[in-house]
């Protein structure tokens, strides 16, 4: 009987080769996790604080505020690294949702198929049609927008990538003769779900959280930009560039320092992801696909 296929951790962490492209994504994504996790820690630190007398202060013109203030002197290397810490962590959350539940309604409509994976199949699409910015807005006209908002409202409506991927790759194992051996000799599907389908179905599902990430990011701040998203006053990047933008011909750095941390964190996942899409893909690969 010939057994499933489970991508070890172990042999991608022994075949990783960085290429530059991933040396530039792991800088440009540890500039953003660097000042996340450190400027927290300074003394100084008050992402809410406000001083009237020191407005729209440049950057590195004063020691206590080192990336200059916004409009009510806030201090904006404070406020970057909440707002950094509020939108991955959105997002973070968010991919996490979209991966479980796609994969799960995938495993399910692809390994029982029938009436279910006609279910789950028009399900899909007609969530696939929904526009989920119209959604959201929908949304908030009748209830306050809110951070939880937007994440329950992303998590359920962007897992359809993930299902159709999950569901197709479901229906071909169910097929396979270590799928269909242990059903004859007397194993339950949940067993051959855990033992057999999810093995092979998971570093699938880890290529798409990756590239989705940044998509993620860029979708997270354009609905923080239009206000439905985190509420003043905390802040995020997207409402921190619709701030600024106010008083880009006096101070621009109050908008371009928000949009300086989106440009590092999309494009050091993207650099990032596609390193790790190319060496998973290529572990499946050497490791024969799925067998």
């Amino acid at each position: 009987m010939t057994t499933s296929l489970t991508l070890a951790t172990a042999p991608v962490v022994q075949r990783w080769r960085p290429r530059p492209g991933a040396i530039v994504g792991a800088l440009m994504l540890g500039t953003v996790l660097l000042l996340t996790a450190l400027v927290p820690l300074l003394p100084g630190y008050d992402p809410m604080g406000q001083d009237l007398r020191a407005v729209l202060l440049p950057p590195f013109t004063d020691p206590a505020h080192p990336l200059g203030t916004d409009a009510l002197g806030r201090d904006l290397l404070s406020r970057l690294a909440l707002a950094s810490a509020v939108t991955l962590g959105m997002t973070v959350l968010i991919v996490i949702m979209n991966a479980v539940l796609g994969s799960l309604v995938g495993i399910l409509a692809g390994y029982y198929g029938g009436r279910l994976e006609a279910l789950i199949t028009l399900v899909s699409n007609v969530t696939l049609a929904m526009p989920v910015v119209l959604l959201l807005i929908a949304i908030c006209a009748v209830l306050q927008p809110s951070a939880g908002l937007t994440i329950l409202v992303l998590g359920c409506t962007w897992w359809v990538g993930y299902a159709r991927v999950t569901r197709n790759i479901a229906a071909a194992l169910r097929r396979q003769d270590f799928v269909v051996s242990p059903l004859t000799q007397g194993a339950d599907s949940v067993w051959v779900l855990t033992r057999h389908i999810v093995p092979n179905v998971w570093p699938h599902t880890l290529i798409i959280a990756a590239t989705d990430v940044a998509t993620i990011v860029l979708i997270t701040s354009s609905l923080e930009y239009l206000g439905l998203g985190v509420q003043p006053p905390v802040p995020s990047w997207g409402s921190m560039i619709f701030d600024g933008q106010r008083h880009l011909a006096s101070d621009p750095c109050v908008a371009l320092l928000p949009g300086l941390m989106l440009l590092l964190a999309v494009g050091g996942v993207q650099f990032l992801s596609q390193q790790f899409t190319a060496e998973t893909r290529g572990g499946l690969l050497r490791k024969g696909g799925m067998r």
